[in-house]
């Protein structure tokens, strides 16, 4: 008998979770049911599409997602009857199913501030493609916007209005930027690489309500000096979608509950990205997610019934232009009990320059990396792989060897291991991509389409290039002769 997979949510994680589930091939039947009305598109780029930089379809996933699979857009599921193994849609339809998996994401938290209830035609959130094409319909004509939080999606969407040529100002009620993953002293430097490419920041103030109207937009403030401005942008976090599975009667906690293989508390539903919330923690990343879609494609196929869900180390890369930043693990916060603990800093305001460093058991367990450092490829990998970091602790922090063991990105694809991973969104190796290339891709595209590298963040990309002409150069057919001196370094940073 062929088996019913239904899929609620066809975004990042819905769309994999079909692709993988093609990939295993078998008997059974995979239907997706996704409430916005286009095709699954990454969410990631969406910041780089406000900017200008890139057109709506580059959005688009580069893999059929669903491939084989029953793929039904604009349509929002309403119930899940758990007794009939049954979901209903908002047009009324049904689909049985043997297995079901909740992707449905999270929503934009708009606060609760008078004047927000209904949203005005000036006040938008920043979530989805629908909300993309909004703040630029907005923006066509505005000369000033706000934007209402300091995360990193705030600061993505606030430098690519002022790419647009806006003034723009984030407002942000703690006393610095990206509070989750950066100290304070790197927050103050985030701030004022962002003066000077043209965002104005107010910290530490509160928002006190909103007025609207055809002329404009003022956000009033707790200090009692408000803001006007032609369009604000409402960056305030999110919370996952658990209104189905709460509903349904499933366990919900701050997400849907799940265990190591993304099971909830009914065996035969299961629950992935940023609605699923495992071992107690919320993910939010694609990376993650997609570690999920796989681990679910694999228990449902039967490919390896033993398989559980482990997180990864996350890398937070923040993706706006004239701004480098990767912060990682527990740099940013107080450390928690444990052996002794090294704290490395190094400040340079003038330059934009801050770097954090937070060793214990000679390996990283956070790091904070911000403006022009060469090594910041060197130390995702040693975060990233748990690997020793080296004697002279300053070739990390400043990007250049002082002793006998540099650890600054090898000079070229050849010093990289195969095991180093270049593609942290989708977990590729070097050796993958090698492995590929002898294989008979070519290109960046050929190298991305079989191995999925730099099809998330994108952070990848010129790593990925790197090592798609060491090869080319060195050996058009296996890529195993020594490269040429004169060689690009390569920074493995996705």
């Amino acid at each position: 008998m062929t088996e019913r997979i239904v899929i609620v949510g066809y975004g990042m994680a819905g769309a994999r979770l079909a692709a993988e589930l093609h990939a295993r091939g078998g008997d059974r039947k995979v239907t997706v049911l996704g409430a916005e009305p286009h095709r699954a598109y990454n969410r990631i780029l969406l910041s780089t599409l406000l900017a200008g930089k890139i057109d709506e379809p580059d959005v688009e996933l580069v893999e059929v997602a669903g491939q084989g699979a029953d793929v039904r857009t604009g349509a929002a599921v309403t119930a899940v009857d758990r007794a009939a193994r049954e979901v209903r849609t908002a047009d009324g339809d049904r689909h049985g199913y043997d297995h079901l998996v909740l992707a449905t994401g999270s929503r934009a938290l708009v606060p609760p501030l008078p004047g927000l209830d209904p949203l005005p035609d000036r006040v938008v959130p920043f979530r989805t493609l629908d909300d993309c094409r909004r703040i630029l319909a907005a923006a066509r004509g505005a000369r000033r916007a706000l934007v209402l939080g300091g995360g990193l999606l705030g600061l993505e969407a606030a430098r690519g209005l002022a790419a647009r040529g806006l003034d723009v100002t984030v407002v942000h009620p703690v006393g610095h930027l990206m509070e989750r993953q950066l100290d304070e002293p790197a927050g103050a430097v985030l701030a004022g690489t962002l003066a000077g490419l043209g965002v104005r920041t107010r910290l530490a103030v509160t928002a006190t309500g909103v007025a609207a109207d055809a002329r404009g937009v003022r956000l009033d403030l707790a200090d009692g000096d408000p803001l006007a401005a032609d369009l604000l942008v409402l960056s305030c976090g999110v919370r996952p979608d658990t209104a189905l599975a709460a509903a349904a009667g499933l366990v919900v906690d701050r997400g849907v509950v799940v265990d190591d293989r993304l099971r909830t508390s009914d065996r035969r539903i299961s629950a992935i990205g940023d609605c699923a919330q495992h071992d107690g923690t919320l993910t939010g990343l694609v990376a993650p997610a997609w570690a999920q879609a796989r681990v679910v494609a694999d228990v449902l196929t039967g490919e390896d019934p033993l398989v559980r869900y482990r997180p990864r180390p996350v890398v937070t890369r923040l993706k706006a232009a004239g701004i480098d930043l990767a912060a990682m693990g527990d740099a940013a916060g107080a450390p928690d009990g444990g052996g002794p603990v090294e704290e490395l800093t190094f400040a340079d305001p003038a330059r934009g320059t801050y770097a954090r460093l937070r060793i214990r058991d000679e390996r990283l367990t956070g790091a904070i990396l911000l403006g022009d450092n060469p090594a910041v490829g060197t130390v995702v990998q040693l975060f990233d792989r748990g690997a020793p970091v080296p004697a002279d602790r300053r070739s990390l922090l400043l990007g250049r060897a002082f002793g006998a063991a540099p650890a600054v990105p090898a000079a070229s694809p050849a010093l990289m291991p195969d095991a180093a991973t270049v593609c942290q969104c989708n977990d590729v190796s070097k050796g993958a991509l090698v492995a590929c290339w002898r294989a008979g891709a070519r290109t960046v595209a050929d190298l991305s389409a079989a191995t999925r590298a730099a099809t998330g963040c994108g952070g990848c990309r010129d790593a990925v290039a790197g090592i798609v002409g060491w090869l080319a150069e060195v050996d058009p057919v296996a890529g195993q002769q020594e490269p040429s001196t004169g060689m690009d370094r390569v920074e493995v940073t996705g």
